[in-house]
């Protein structure tokens, strides 16, 4: 039983090229050229020798000379690559040429190559194909994306051991053990109610506990990749003056914002990157929260407010030198204390304020101003965001893995409620469990369509 139904068209029969490397100055540029006519289309614009033969050349570097096909200007030397299909990345004919660096040497390679009658790529058209190809699943597709995109060295390596097969690996053995459990299911069908085979039914249930199991040992893993692909938002939240700017710019290292005596210096939302433990934050400073009859201060307060709600976690910052005042309280009781930790700032003055009444609540002391407490303060962020949990060697889950994962999860559940029917429930079982195998399939592109991958391939950049 293999419930597959694809909808998505087969691999355009048209050769494709783009710059496989980034504009500018650089020591190369290189354009990629893929598809049934690339060796002709790279014929035409490298002077190649007499006696050159494709065969020969493949997994070789040649030195050729480059010129525009219809006017025969010399534009370039170059070296050419030669992959024969299906041993090359998209499993087609690929040509790569390996020109000068430079915005203008780059464009005028490509527009040679372009003019030899290929089409320029779409943006992930080269990964498109390598999946429909057979080269690549889709959780391997995708991990091309997330390796290329990848803000530290954990992240780069979840998105390696992904580009492995390590996610595909299991979502594909998920897949065998569920169809194998409905293949066994939709035998019973032919027999009659009391001719079903004892135990067989007791067995699906208990190999469907094992499944789902694996399933939700899955779905345990997209805070984990949530982490490492977005990164997890930090906001600074607090009073004017409270020294959240400081506080921010002493965990960057450089003073990035404005740090002044007046209240209300920051009026909109200042972000930067951060690493820690070798994962992305998304640093946010806010404006002070107050009541203001400022308006422009007054939509920083609410852009604030609107990213406190948002954030994975909120770093809110009271003074440690006065006393918890009404508008401290008020701002806690909107808070969660879940995903709140509160810095107690200017530890370096004399203290006024009353721990015992924050009882509940995550604690650091700080002084943004000299640095004290900052380890600390790290530490109980990692705690708290659970980043002591993230495996460097481990593929996790995606937003779009997890809507599946869940799907399939919900309909394993519901076949598992049914199955003690036996045969009154058994052909309802075998739909749900069909529907779990067409969730799972989607996730590792067993079963697509033309919307999913132009979904999934639009976010790549052109020439990947």
């Amino acid at each position: 039983m293999d419930p597959i139904a694809n909808s998505a068209s087969p691999p355009a029969a048209e050769t494709i090229a783009a710059l496989a490397t980034a504009t500018g100055p650089a020591g190369i540029a290189i354009v990629r050229i893929s598809g049934p006519d690339a060796q002709r289309v790279a014929a035409a614009v490298a002077r190649l020798p007499v006696d050159f033969s494709w065969d020969a050349a493949a997994g070789r570097a040649l030195h050729v000379r480059v010129a525009h096909p219809r006017s025969g200007e010399r534009l370039d030397d170059a070296i050419m690559l030669c992959f024969r299909a299906p041993r090359s990345y998209t499993g087609e004919d690929v040509v790569e040429l390996q020109g000068h660096g430079g915005s203008v040497p780059a464009r005028r390679l490509l527009e040679a190559v372009l003019a030899a009658g290929a089409r320029l790529a779409a943006p992930g058209e080269f990964t498109r194909r390598a999946f429909l190809n057979g080269r690549l699943d889709l959780t391997q597709a995708e991990a091309v994306l997330d390796l290329i995109q990848a803000r530290t060295d954990r992240a780069a390596q979840a998105a390696r051991a992904q580009l492995d097969g390590a996610l595909g690996g299991e979502i594909s053995s998920i897949y065998d053990r569920l169809t194998a459990v409905c293949a066994d299911i939709e035998a019973l069908l032919d027999f009659d109610e009391d001719e079903v085979p004892a135990g067989v039914v007791a067995a699906a249930a208990v190999r469907l506990e094992e499944i789902a199991a694996r399933v939700r040992a899955l779905l345990a893993t997209w805070h984990t990749g949530h982490l490492l692909r977005d990164g997890a938002l930090v906001v600074i939240s607090g009073r004017p003056n409270v020294g959240k700017s400081s506080l921010l710019n002493a965990l960057l290292g450089r003073p990035r914002a404005i740090v002044a005596a007046t209240p209300g210096t920051t009026r909109d939302s200042i972000e930067e990157s951060l690493a820690l433990d070798g994962v992305p934050l998304r640093l946010v400073d806010t404006a002070g929260l107050r009541a203001t009859a400022c308006s422009i201060e007054a939509e920083g307060v609410a852009r604030a407010s609107a990213l406190v709600a948002q954030a994975d976690l909120n770093l809110h910052l009271l003074d440690a030198a006065e006393t918890l005042g009404g508008d401290d309280l008020d701002q806690l009781r909107q808070l969660s204390p879940a995903r709140t930790l509160l810095a107690l700032n200017k530890s370096d003055l004399p203290a006024r304020l009353d721990v015992a009444a924050l009882a509940g609540w995550h604690i650091v002391s700080i002084s943004a101003r000299h640095g004290d407490g900052l380890p600390r303060l790290r530490a109980l962020l990692a705690e708290l965001l659970g980043l002591n949990a993230v495996a460097p060697m481990q593929a996790d889950v995606s937003a779009r893995h997890r809507q599946e994962l869940e799907q399939a999860d919900r309909e394993i559940a519901a076949a598992r409620e049914l199955l003690p029917r036996e045969a009154e429930g058994l052909v309802l079982v075998a739909e749900r469990l069909r529907s779990a195998a067409l969730a799972l399939g989607r996730i590792t592109g067993r079963t697509y369509s033309d919307d999913l991958l132009d979904a999934i391939f639009s976010r790549f950049c052109v020439g990947k």
